[in-house]
């Protein structure tokens, strides 16, 4: 997935979830949109690297999205909007093997009875494959952990995946790790051991994890490698 032109800068401080302020090359201070409403933790420290995406539309109330950050030299992809695009390229152009022999891709449809809405609907003359994506930007000592706050809604999601398992269809649970230092995949169990705990489940009942990276690059972000999912 291309990007635009990035501007450069240098994170002072994350607040408010979605707020960010940034101070760019010429020493001027902007307040950029944060799109991501995770702890981004390992993911904020003040003075980092960034770079930020300019909105063309005039009437915007912030200009600026906040799109990378550095860490340890590597980029990280923060917008939690990308990874769902990068996992249909990544289907479409047969990078993820696990998902091919689908012909038609569904983004965004509503399913199970928690109300829910799967990221990527996959079908195939009445077979199903419900794929969930999560994005995954904490790393500790080369370990990719997901989720890096306490999610009610990822635990939801996991019970929704048992749920279509039950009805006789696939479920996928895809890790997107958006950085390049993460060499595997686990449940961070310290930061929310019920998402642990129900993720073992959910695979123990049929519904299979899957590991992404990302190469993650200021012009481009794409899928390129399996990693392994450690329960």
């Amino acid at each position: 997935m291309k990007l635009p032109d990035l501007i450069p800068g240098r994170l002072i401080k994350r607040y408010k979830r979605f707020l960010a302020d940034i101070e760019l090359e010429d020493c001027s201070v902007v307040t950029a949109h944060c799109p991501n409403s995770g702890s981004m933790l390992g993911c904020n420290l003040p003075g980092s690297p960034v770079l930020l995406s300019l909105s063309p539309n005039p009437n915007r109330k912030l200009a600026y999205t906040w799109e990378l950050l550095q860490v340890n030299g590597f980029w990280v992809g923060l917008n939690t909007m990308l990874p769902n695009r990068l996992a249909e390229e990544a289907i479409l152009d047969g990078t993820i093997v696990e998902l091919q022999g689908y012909p038609k891709l569904r983004r965004e449809v509503a399913y199970g009875s928690e109300r829910s809405r799967i990221d990527i609907l996959l079908e195939d003359d009445g077979k199903r494959c419900y794929v969930e994506v999560k994005n995954v930007t904490l790393v500790e000592g080369g370990l990719a952990l997901f989720p890096d706050a306490v999610t009610a809604r990822g635990q939801k999601h996991l019970r929704e995946l048992m749920e279509m398992v039950r009805n006789g269809d696939r479920a996928v649970l895809l890790f997107t790790v958006q950085r390049g230092d993460g060499n595997a995949v686990a449940p961070a169990d310290r930061i929310d051991p019920e998402y642990g705990r129900l993720l073992r489940e959910a695979v123990a009942n049929g519904v299979e994890a899957l590991a992404y990276r990302a190469e993650v690059q200021p012009e481009q972000i794409r899928l390129t490698e399996r990693l392994a999912v450690l329960l």
